[in-house]
Formats: structure tokens, C-alpha cells, sequence
């Protein structure tokens, strides 16, 4: 059972840590938002300015104290799920309520990611962020 707990841990993890890839058609907030890989990536292309770099590099210190916690919030909690399903007999309603409590720190995961991508959003002028979509939209080998 300690491979549940390892996946669910892993699952969030992904989701907090997502590599810079251009976004699935299907999938309009990636669309829309720009992950701050990508805004490194063309800080000279899109003009960044110091105090725009210095913003998003404050919001993703901020965003990175936020999810150690909530990691190590989900470990504890995926744990406890595991131990609860390690059982010969599984308290059913317990198991889902621990999987609720799982699945919250998992929410606030996904939460804190999306509010990190808007702030970088913000901080860029419309312009800047023509610019990156632009880029995205390129993609590597696609110049």
C-alpha cells in the first residue's frame, strides 16, 4: 500500500512541478496562462523588465514555500490513507473521508499553482504576453 501513497504524493508533485511544454489544444487555462519557464525562457524577447522579473521571481519563492508545506501535508494524509487500506477489512467511509482530506491538500496544490500563473500573468503588458503566446505557439523547431 505504500505505493498508493507514493503515487498520490507523485500526482501532486507532477502537478506543482509541470515542465514548460506547449499546452494540449483541449486545454484552455494553459492556453491563456504562462508558465514561468516560458517567461525565462523569452525574458529578452518580450522586454522583461527588472522590477517585472523581480515580482515573478518573489511569486514563485512564495509559491515554492507554499507547496514544500503542502507536500509534505499530502505525504501525511496519503499515509494515512494507505494505512487505512492496508487493513484486511476497510472502514469504507473512513477510507473516503481520508481520501477527501487527500484530495483537498491536492486542491490546494492545483489552487496555489493557478494563482502563481495568473500573478505572472498580471505582471506582464498585453504586449509581453502576445509575445510569449506567440513563442509558445512556435514551439521548438517550428521557427
Amino acid at each position: 500500500m505504500k505505493t498508493l501513497a507514493l503515487i498520490l504524493f507523485a500526482c501532486a508533485v507532477a502537478s506543482a512541478q509541470q515542465p514548460s511544454q506547449p499546452p494540449p489544444p483541449d486545454d484552455p487555462l494553459a492556453r491563456v496562462l504562462f508558465p514561468p519557464e516560458l517567461v525565462m525562457q523569452h525574458q529578452q524577447d518580450i522586454g522583461l523588465r527588472a522590477e517585472q522579473r523581480a515580482a515573478i521571481t518573489k511569486a514563485i519563492q512564495e509559491f515554492q514555500t507554499k507547496v514544500v508545506d503542502l507536500q509534505w501535508r499530502m505525504q501525511d494524509q496519503s499515509q494515512r490513507l494507505a494505512s487505512m487500506l492496508d487493513k484486511p477489512s476497510v472502514d469504507q467511509s473512513a477510507a473516503l473521508a481520508q481520501v477527501d482530506e487527500v484530495l483537498g491538500v491536492e486542491r490546494e496544490v492545483k489552487r496555489a499553482h493557478i494563482s502563481l500563473l495568473i500573478q505572472i500573468k498580471n505582471t506582464l503588458s498585453a504586449e509581453q504576453q502576445a509575445k510569449l503566446a506567440a513563442a509558445r505557439g512556435a514551439g521548438p523547431g517550428k521557427s
